[in-house]
């Protein structure tokens, strides 16, 4: 049984095991004891009840071996990125050059830093135990997000986004860093990396070039690279993609990976999701199909099931299920086909 629920104080030990092994790229879950327990308690205070709009709040999901009593992979939420501090990205623009008198026209790719102070609300925190890449557990940790937006869409914006990992080697070495970055930082990408996961945002205003920056004059595998993912997230990428989100022509400022975009109503999961109140428990199952069912509360949980579904208000969960969810009779859920 595996179960996604909100992280408490008592995972700390499990989510600086994972943090460890996450490799680079992974911003937004940095080796660092002192970021990682105000990112708990962030996301305890994100979850509070009394929380009625988007003003930036972090939700910090953990997927759960009840068997082993062990967490193996992690899923957050922002419900608004930007604020006081702002979110970056370099957003690619195709600007055309005319000389009429040569009848010469030419059309280049250029880089535009861009700056979001007000939303949209954002994907993050993506990171599942190599051992337990399988079974539909990625699509567990990624998609009963958007069932917990469904519960609570006041909470979120209208857009959200998604920050994909990009090309970059186990040894942390980025062909987009080197070409640009390190020209302007003076550092290497594992630095620059682990200061902006740590929160450290200052330095990116302060350094980053103030003027728009021609693809065609980087090398050409530094271009070759630009937007696309690593081989590592490709999984990811495809999965969101088949959710309704699509690349935007943003790319990361570190590692030049793509950013997805989505309208939050035209998510697969969240506009195909149904709410219902549970009938009863039944001790087996004759259902093929696999759902993501979720309760619909602050205090949220999720799993992978199977449901035997009579009618939309007819529906009987497994009792092993019910019991891991602390879900009865009479109470709400939400579900929606795992694929």
């Amino acid at each position: 049984m595996m179960l996604l629920r909100p992280i408490n104080d008592a995972d700390y030990n499990d989510l600086k095991r994972l943090a460890k092994t996450t490799g680079f790229g992974v911003t937004s879950l940095p080796d660092d004891e002192e970021y990682l327990k105000e990112k708990i308690n962030t996301s305890l205070r994100g979850f509070d009840p009394r929380v009625s709009k988007p003003r930036g709040e972090s939700y910090l999901f953990v997927l759960e071996d009840l068997k082993k009593k062990k967490i193996v992979g992690t899923s957050g939420l922002i419900s608004k990125v930007g604020g006081f501090d702002p979110y970056f990205t370099y957003q690619i623009k195709e600007e055309t050059y005319t000389d009429h008198a040569l009848a010469i026209t030419t059309k280049v790719k250029v880089l535009h830093l861009n700056t979001k102070h007000d939303g949209p609300s954002e994907l993050c925190s993506l990171f599942l135990d190599e051992t337990y890449r399988k079974n539909g557990l990625g699509r567990l940790l990624s998609l009963s997000r958007f069932l917990f937006v469904a519960a609570f869409p006041k909470r979120f914006d209208k857009q959200i986004i998604c920050e994909l990992r990009g090309v970059v080697d186990d040894k942390g070495h980025s062909p987009f860093w080197e070409s640009v970055g390190r020209i302007f930082f003076g550092t290497a990408y594992p630095v620059a990396d682990f200061l902006s996961g740590l929160g450290h945002k200052e330095f990116i205003k302060n350094l980053m070039p103030k003027y728009p920056i021609y693809i065609s004059l980087l090398p050409k595998d530094v271009r070759k690279i630009i937007a696309q993912v690593h081989e590592k997230t490709m999984p990811a990428r495809h999965l969101l993609e088949q959710e309704g989100m699509a690349y935007n022509n943003e790319v990361d400022i570190f590692d030049a990976g793509p950013t997805l975009m989505g309208d939050l109503n035209k998510i697969r999961t969240i506009s195909s999701s149904k709410k219902t109140i549970v009938s009863g428990t039944t001790k087996t199952s004759t259902s093929p199909t696999l759902y993501l069912l979720s309760n619909d509360k602050i205090d949220f949980r999720a799993c992978i099931t199977t449901l035997d579904i009579q009618t939309d208000s007819q529906i009987l969960i497994p009792a092993a299920v019910a019991k891991a969810m602390e879900i009865d009779a009479g109470s709400f859920i939400r579900y929606v086909s795992l694929k």
